[in-house]
């Protein structure tokens, strides 16, 4: 299959991008650089220029593939991000529409069921274009009834592999600065997890196996202690570790103060009897304590 992937030269597109080509596939990667260039075309893919805001590059990718693997996001610039990924899956729907092409495209589990374990089955609570990622995961689902296998592939908040530049960086990087590893109240709450290599092995068997309008839950460990994680951190850069408050977690944490203190689970039961999939890659834990995170 010939498939063009967004966001080819991002971090979970270096687990995905070798993958597939090692499933068979042909990947075309598109990119917005040169040095994006050089990395797609080191993974052995086919490179076509473009970004989220050239509309016509993305339409034009589409026409050329017999599928999509949407992983682009603009994390620059979330005041406009969600306007920016509507567009975009828009622009794919048009192109796909009526073809049984397969479309997938990157979503996730927070902040839908805080608190709660979310489940493949469980339908995104964001609908409209003023919603968070401007309401994607509903629109592109929807799609199903336009003869396009649109597939919502729900990653957690944390693909971990080493080199990752993700929370659990930015987190090591504040315990650097500030001499200790904070976590917020008790540390019981629970973050979603999975390797990058789990991950990639997920979406190849999602392009082949998924049906149209299936959520797949990207998930190896359904929800690891917040606490569990900053006393790795720590562990690891040898600083202490400090509970801090829900209104303390901004300050001492940053953007992600609010994140890190909510409840993330997620279930991925079905989406392994679905796709026969089996996660085998290291836990978060070990690639924190093998040296992922040096901040």
């Amino acid at each position: 299959m010939r498939v063009l992937v967004t966001g080819a030269s991002g971090g979970i597109a270096s687990g995905v991008v070798p993958a597939l080509i090692n499933a068979g596939h042909q990947v075309v990667g598109l990119v917005r650089s040169d040095e994006g260039e050089a990395k797609v075309k080191a993974y052995g893919a086919e490179v076509r220029r473009g970004n989220l805001d050239d509309l016509d590059s993305l339409r034009a990718g589409a026409e050329d593939a017999d599928g999509v693997v949407h992983l682009a996001f603009n994390h620059a610039d979330f005041a406009t991000a969600g306007a920016t990924e509507r567009a975009a899956i828009e622009a794919f729907g048009q192109v796909l529409a009526r073809t049984g092409k397969p479309f997938l495209f990157a979503s996730g589990v927070a902040l839908y069921k805080p608190g709660q374990v979310l489940t493949e089955d469980d339908a995104s609570p964001f609908t409209g274009p003023e919603s968070p990622r401007g309401g994607a995961e509903q629109l592109a689902l929807s799609y199903a009834e336009r003869g396009i296998r649109a597939v919502s592939l729900r990653f957690p908040p944390t693909v971990h592999y080493t080199g990752d530049h993700g929370f659990i960086a930015f987190l090591a990087q504040k315990a650097k600065e500030q001499g200790v590893s904070a976590y917020v109240g008790d540390g019981a709450h629970r973050w979603a997890a999975v390797h990058l290599g789990d991950a990639a092995k997920a979406v190849a068997l999602a392009l082949e196996k998924s049906a149209p309008g299936a959520a797949v839950h990207v998930v190896a460990e359904p929800g690891v202690a917040t606490r569990e994680i900053a006393e790795a951190i720590g562990r690891l850069l040898g600083v202490p570790t400090e509970s801090v408050t829900p209104e303390q977690a901004q300050a001492r944490l940053g953007f992600i103060g609010r994140v890190f203190a909510t409840d993330i689970q997620a279930s991925s039961v079905l989406t392994r009897q679905r796709l026969g999939w089996e996660p085998t890659g290291p836990t978060l834990l070990d690639d924190i304590a093998g040296g992922a995170y040096p901040a």
